[in-house]
């Protein structure tokens, strides 16, 4: 028995060009009326995920910031987790041998220090959008999560050198082959998935949860039946060979499987 689904939203809910389709829109509304609670989790900001479930007007809980905020229905915040200070000093002055942008996120918003035109592409939906700061000016005490956006093997490298100098003080993980993320200690989307489930007094084996991406990894491995993207990155792929691979989100691939589950549990699902 089902009672919670947990989405991702990029590479798995929304299409490539970064829209939900009305396909999902409409099984998304099924699932409601069947007393399905809804979660989308998610690397995005909160207030931009609040524009955007006011927009499609759908009830869901809310995990942003790939886990570092938890919102219910009402938009009240039922869990908050930042970076240590001195995790932000050490990212913020350090001497990186990269080419990345560097991007800070706290409850006001998102913060980077130059023009990236490219990255907005994903928010046209939202009109949601950096703001130019000198990142240096940004309160330590306040940061959620701070985002290096590149090539995949220049943040590969980036990755070696952020774990050489932060250990055990953070958590690090790819939200995109493109984005890598420094999070607080034990913050991910199936810890805040796990403290949602807690708050409303169900298991996580009463979940289902989609994603492809390596941010999603412990929310898939985590509940009681988890669906990677047939889009997703590889090493997400290696990493839970034992979950079932759907379709493309070009194809609306997350639709097509609940369509299926919900009309015609009892015949084997296979993708498009």
């Amino acid at each position: 028995m089902v009672k919670l689904a947990a989405f991702d939203m990029d590479g798995t809910l929304l299409m490539p060009d970064h829209r939900l389709g009305d396909r999902t829109l409409t099984t998304l509304k099924r699932l409601r009326d069947r007393d399905i609670t809804l979660t989308f989790a998610t690397g995005r900001h909160s207030l931009e995920m609040r524009h955007v479930i006011g927009e499609l007007a759908l009830d869901a809980f809310l995990i942003t910031g790939n886990g570092t905020r938890i919102h219910s229905l009402e938009g009240d915040l039922l869990h908050q987790q930042d970076l240590a200070p001195d995790v932000v000093e050490t990212v913020l002055h350090g001497k990186w041998q990269t080419d990345a942008s560097m991007h800070i996120f706290n409850d006001d918003g998102w913060f980077t220090d130059k023009e990236v035109p490219l990255l907005l592409q994903a928010h046209a939906f939202s009109g949601f959008r950096y703001q130019i700061r000198d990142l240096q000016r940004v309160a330590s005490d306040e940061v959620t999560k701070i985002c290096f956006c590149g090539e995949h093997d220049d943040l590969c490298r980036l990755q070696t050198q952020l774990q050489e100098a932060l250990g055990d003080r953070a958590h690090l993980c790819f939200s995109a082959l493109y984005c890598l993320e420094v999070l607080p200690v034990g913050c991910n989307k199936g810890a805040a998935l796990t403290a949602l489930t807690r708050h409303l007094g169900i298991s996580m084996q009463e979940c289902m949860a989609f994603g492809d991406a390596m941010n999603d990894s412990e929310m898939l491995s985590s509940v009681g039946r988890g669906l990677i993207m047939g889009n997703a990155m590889p090493q997400l792929i290696d990493g839970l060979p034992h979950l079932t691979v759907i379709g493309h989100c070009q194809t609306q691939a997350v639709s097509h499987f609940l369509a299926h589950w919900l009309d015609t549990p009892h015949l084997p699902y296979s993708p498009e």
